[in-house]
C-alpha cells in the first residue's frame, strides 16, 4: 500500500508539473479577480476591454468583500488571495425592468449589517442591506435614498454615529453629511469636506505631466477611517486617466470638517509614479484579521479607454505620529498576504511600522531576450517583458500552441511568475461568467529540456492576472508559456513577469544625486544621477520629514527624473537606491531640500 501511494504521489507530480499548489502566501498587483469587460457599448470604440476601478474593501464577519465599479456583482475572500465572484444585479425594487450598475460603491458596516450603495447623480438610487452577503442575500433598506451621491462613501463612528461622504468634480469640494442610523435620512446639510489646493500641491495638477494643461484637477472617491482619536478622510485626485492618480488625505478632530482645524498631508497617501502598474487613487482603507491596515486602489491602464483600469492593494498603517502610510514600493512585485505579513517572522520586520510586505523577490527578465510562436501587426515580442502594462505582445491568433518564451539570460532561483494578459480582439461586453484561461508553463536550464513548471491545460477560471508562487523555487534560465485557451480575443500578454534571485552580486550604490528645485515653483524639481553600471532601475524615495520618506518613484532604464507632486510650502527629503534582479543597493545619503 506504501509504494502505491508513493507511485501515485509521483504519477500526480508529473502529469501537472505542481510545483505550486498549497496555500499561497504572497500577492502580486495587478490582483488576479476575474475583471468584467466594458459594458457600455460607447466606450469601446478602440476595443473591447476588461475595467474596473474605485475599490472597496471592507472586513466582515472574518471574510473580506471587495465591491468595485460596473461589476455585475461582488467578490468575497478569506485570505485575500482566493476571491470569489458573487453575481448580482442590484435591481431597483420599483422597476423589475431595469437595472443600475454600481458605479463606485459605497459600502458600510451598520452593528452586523452591511449596506452598499451605488453612485448617483439623482435621488432615486436603492440603499441595499445583508447580513449573510456571502450566500447572496439582499433586500432594500431605503428604496430611494433622498439626497443621492456620486463617489459616495459610508462611515460608522464608535459612537454609532452614521456618515456619508461624496463628491466628483473639478469645481466644487467634496462634503460629508450625518444620516439617521435608522432611516438614513439625512441630518441637516452638507458640509464641504476639501477641495484641491493643485496651487500649492504639486501632485494635484491634472494631467500625465502634472501641469493642468486641458482640465482641472478632479476630486473624488471619498473614504473615512478612525485612528487614535482622529479622523483621516481620504480622497482621490487629480485624474483616473493619469500615471499621477493617487488618494490623497486630511486629518481632523471630528468626523465633519465644517470649519473646523484640519491638516492635509503634503503627500499623497497613495501614489504609484512609475513601474509596470501605474496610479494608486479613488480606494478604501481597511483592517486585516491580524489588524495590519491595508489600502486597496485603481491602477489605471487607459489604453482603449481612458477608464480601463484595474485594482491594486498596499500595505499602509500609522506611525508613532500618527502620520498615516501606505507603500507602493516595490508595489507591483510579490509581497506578502496577511497570514504571512503577520507571522512571527514578518511581524518583527513589517508588521505596525512602516515598512513593506516585500519578499525580496526580484525581477529577472526585464528587457531580456524573447521569442515568440507569432507575431501580431506591431504588438511586438518585447512588448512583454518592458515593464509597461499599456504595451503588450499578441499573437496572431488564439490556438493552441501559440507561445512566449523569456530568457533570463543566466540560469537564476525563480520564486514566482506573474502573467498578465492583454484584451486583443476581445468580443465581450459586460461581466461574462463561465470563461476561463488555459495553459502550460515550462522551464529550462539550456534551452532544449524541458520540464513543466505549472499545468493548467484544465482550468475553469479567469485569471487575466494570473500570479503563480512556487512552494518550491526553481533553478532556470528559460522560463516558456504556451497558449492552451483563451476566453476572447488573440492570445496576448503585456507582462510575462519572472520574480527571484539572480546570481550575481547586488547593485553598486548610486554615487552622485541631485535634486534641483525650481525657484519660480517649488512644486517642481529635477531630479539626476550617475547611472549604475550594473542596475536596471532605481527607487527614489521622499517626504517632508527625513525619518518619514513614504513615497516612492520607481525609474526603469534612466537616470534622470522630472518631478513635479511636492508641497511648494515644505522642505523636503530625498534618497534613491539602485535595483537589479540580485537586490538593491545601500541607499544614497539623505539629501535635504528646500
Amino acid at each position: 500500500m506504501k509504494t502505491i501511494c508513493i507511485q501515485l504521489v509521483l504519477f500526480f507530480l508529473a502529469v501537472t508539473g505542481n510545483k505550486s499548489y498549497g496555500q499561497q502566501k504572497t500577492y502580486c498587483n495587478p490582483i488576479n479577480i476575474d475583471y468584467g469587460y466594458t459594458p457600455i457599448p460607447d466606450f469601446t470604440k478602440w476595443g473591447k476591454h476588461r475595467a474596473t476601478a474605485d475599490p472597496v474593501i471592507v472586513n466582515y464577519k472574518g471574510d473580506y468583500y471587495l465591491f468595485s465599479t460596473n461589476q455585475w456583482g461582488y467578490w468575497w475572500s478569506s485570505d485575500m488571495s482566493d476571491w470569489h465572484f458573487i453575481s448580482r444585479k442590484f435591481l431597483r425594487p420599483w422597476n423589475k425592468n431595469t437595472y443600475d450598475e454600481l458605479c463606485a460603491p459605497a459600502v458600510g458596516i451598520i452593528g452586523d449589517t452591511m449596506i452598499v450603495f451605488g453612485s448617483t447623480y439623482t435621488s432615486n438610487f436603492t440603499i441595499w442591506m445583508s447580513t449573510n452577503p456571502k450566500t447572496n442575500e439582499w433586500k432594500p433598506l431605503v428604496d430611494s435614498f433622498s439626497i443621492g451621491g456620486w463617489d459616495p462613501a459610508f462611515f460608522t463612528d464608535d459612537d454609532g454615529k452614521l456618515y456619508m461622504y461624496n463628491g466628483s468634480s473639478n469645481r466644487y469640494p467634496t462634503y460629508g453629511i450625518e444620516l439617521n442610523r435608522k432611516t438614513l435620512q439625512p441630518i441637516a446639510t452638507r458640509t464641504p469636506m476639501y477641495l484641491l489646493e493643485d496651487w500649492r500641491y504639486g501632485w494635484q495638477r491634472f494631467g500625465e505631466n502634472m501641469d493642468n494643461t486641458f482640465l482641472d484637477p478632479f476630486i473624488e472617491g471619498s473614504w473615512m477611517t478612525k485612528h487614535n482619536g482622529k479622523y483621516y478622510y481620504q480622497y482621490g485626485a487629480p485624474g483616473t486617466e493619469m500615471s499621477g492618480y493617487a488618494d490623497g488625505v486630511v486629518v481632523g478632530n471630528k468626523p465633519l470638517f465644517d470649519g473646523a482645524e484640519t491638516i492635509p498631508q503634503s503627500d499623497p497617501l497613495s501614489m504609484k509614479l512609475g513601474g509596470f502598474a501605474r496610479g494608486a487613487g479613488h480606494g478604501s482603507t481597511f483592517q486585516d484579521h491580524y489588524k495590519n491596515w491595508w489600502h486597496v486602489s485603481t491602477i489605471r491602464i487607459s489604453v482603449k479607454n481612458n477608464f480601463e483600469r484595474r485594482i491594486g492593494i498596499w500595505p499602509a498603517g500609522f506611525d508613532k505620529d500618527d502620520v498615516m502610510w501606505c507603500n507602493t514600493a516595490f508595489g507591483d512585485y510579490p509581497h506578502y498576504l496577511p497570514s504571512a505579513y503577520n507571522s512571527e517572522l514578518q511581524l518583527r520586520s513589517y508588521s505596525h511600522t512602516y515598512g513593506s510586505g516585500f519578499t525580496g523577490w526580484m525581477l529577472l527578465n526585464y528587457n531580456k531576450p524573447v521569442t515568440v510562436s507569432s507575431t501580431l501587426s506591431d504588438y511586438n515580442a518585447n512588448n512583454a517583458v518592458d515593464e509597461n502594462i499599456k504595451t503588450y505582445w499578441s499573437a496572431a491568433t488564439d490556438h493552441k500552441g501559440e507561445w512566449i518564451e523569456s530568457d533570463l539570460g543566466t540560469i537564476s532561483t525563480v520564486n514566482a511568475i506573474q502573467i498578465n494578459y492583454a484584451d486583443q480582439d476581445a468580443e465581450f461586453l459586460g461581466k461574462s461568467l463561465d470563461v476561463y484561461h488555459q495553459y502550460i508553463l515550462y522551464y529550462s536550464l539550456d534551452g532544449k529540456k524541458w520540464k513543466i513548471l505549472m499545468d493548467k491545460s484544465e482550468n475553469k477560471t479567469d485569471i487575466p492576472h494570473e500570479y503563480i508562487e512556487l512552494t518550491s523555487p526553481v533553478q532556470a534560465r528559460f522560463i516558456k508559456l504556451e497558449n492552451i485557451h483563451m476566453p476572447t480575443g488573440k492570445f496576448a500578454i503585456s507582462g510575462l513577469r519572472i520574480f527571484g534571485h539572480g546570481i550575481g552580486s547586488k547593485p553598486n550604490p548610486v554615487t552622485d544625486f541631485m535634486i534641483l528645485r525650481t525657484e519660480k515653483d517649488k512644486r517642481s524639481a529635477w531630479i539626476r544621477w550617475r547611472p549604475v553600471e550594473n542596475a536596471y532601475a532605481y527607487n527614489i524615495y521622499y517626504g517632508t520629514d527625513p525619518g518619514k520618506l513614504y513615497n516612492c518613484i520607481m525609474v526603469y532604464d534612466d537616470n534622470e527624473y522630472w518631478f513635479k507632486a511636492m508641497d511648494s510650502k515644505k522642505t523636503y527629503y530625498f534618497t534613491i537606491e539602485a535595483i537589479n534582479e540580485n537586490g538593491t543597493s545601500e541607499k544614497y545619503k539623505i539629501i535635504k531640500v528646500e
